[in-house]
């Protein structure tokens, strides 16, 4: 297959050492094809990689001291694809694949967890493509200092999600037929008055959970700012996701791996005394909604997640 042919996938940004070079040796990404690293000077097939205890910038020399140089050098994971396989038509057509969708999304994922094992990664959003590797290259070149930035920020730190649930009271039950469901004072109730009566009692556990949910996320908001965390508001989720209970809040965190198991003990008891409601922690995920899109003109990409300091 010729260069002609391919495409130029690309997974994350990551910085360009070369333990993560070792790192990606023998892996396989989406479609089964290689992963390698795409710096901006130097062979993404690791011709003229740096010695082990250097790492390369973007003429192939040693990096300066970490820490010193904001614009560290960076470099592209990336796979080569068949053309005809990630052209912009036959994605349109796949994306309606879902089978297809969860194989991509899945390999994609495996290679973008593996490199944050090995070191601060900037993932990038799914079926990042360019036309090939030099297009791949300039895009690099042009946002170095930028993404250099963004994975010092990244750098020694996971994402955690928070989701809070309500648990959905229990459907009225039919008193049956005798009309139980007494008022002790009155006798019983009909059929009817005894149904509102229940569906009154209903909605009044409904809006106790809610105020409780309502605690528990002024607790959440004023317990994690506490460990120096971003956070990425995602909307709750419904249907399948969620399950049978009712999901409002579903934020991400990017946490100190310093501070991870404070931060998941201090949150799996924040709701433990509110009657109805549940906290959800999961993680450490590599830091995808603390990314940001490809650089323009290709391809074209939405707007970066929002992002901040919780205060």
């Amino acid at each position: 297959m010729t260069g002609a042919e391919n495409l130029t996938y690309v997974y994350a940004v990551v910085p360009d050492t070369a333990r993560v070079r070792t790192a990606v040796e023998g892996v396989r990404g989406v479609s089964g094809a290689a992963v390698c690293l795409l710096g901006e000077g130097v062979p993404p097939d690791g011709e003229g990689a740096p010695p082990e205890d250097e790492d390369v910038s973007s003429a192939g020399e040693a990096a300066p001291p970490e820490g010193e140089d904001p614009a560290s050098p960076v470099a592209f994971v990336i796979s080569r694809v068949a053309s005809h396989e990630f052209d912009e038509r036959t994605l349109k057509a796949r994306f309606e694949d879902l089978e297809w969708l969860e194989d991509i999304a899945r390999a994609h994922h495996e290679v973008v967890q593996m490199v944050s094992r090995q070191d601060a990664v900037l993932p990038l959003r799914l079926a990042t493509l360019y036309q090939d590797d030099e297009r791949a290259r300039e895009a690099l070149a042009a946002q170095r200092q930028l993404f250099a930035e963004r994975i010092a920020l990244l750098r020694d730190r996971s994402e955690w999600g928070v989701k809070l649930y309500i648990n959905a009271p229990a459907p009225p039950k039919d008193s049956g037929a005798d009309g139980a469901g007494s008022t002790g004072s009155t006798g019983a109730l009909s059929p009817g008055k005894a149904y509102l009566q229940r569906r009154r009692a209903q909605h009044s556990v409904r809006e106790d959970r809610y105020r409780n949910a309502q605690e528990a996320a002024q607790r959440i908001d004023a317990l994690v700012s506490r460990f120096g965390t971003y956070r990425v508001r995602h909307p709750a989720q419904h249907g399948a996701l969620a399950g049978p209970e009712e999901n409002v809040l579903n934020d991400a965190y990017l946490v100190p791996d310093d501070r991870k198991e404070s931060f998941r003990a201090a949150l799996a008891a924040v709701a433990a005394d509110l009657d109805g409601v549940r906290v959800e922690v999961t993680g450490p995920w590599a830091p995808y909604s603390f990314a940001m899109p490809p650089p323009p003109p290709e391809p074209a990409q939405g707007n970066a997640a929002r992002d901040g300091p919780v205060r």
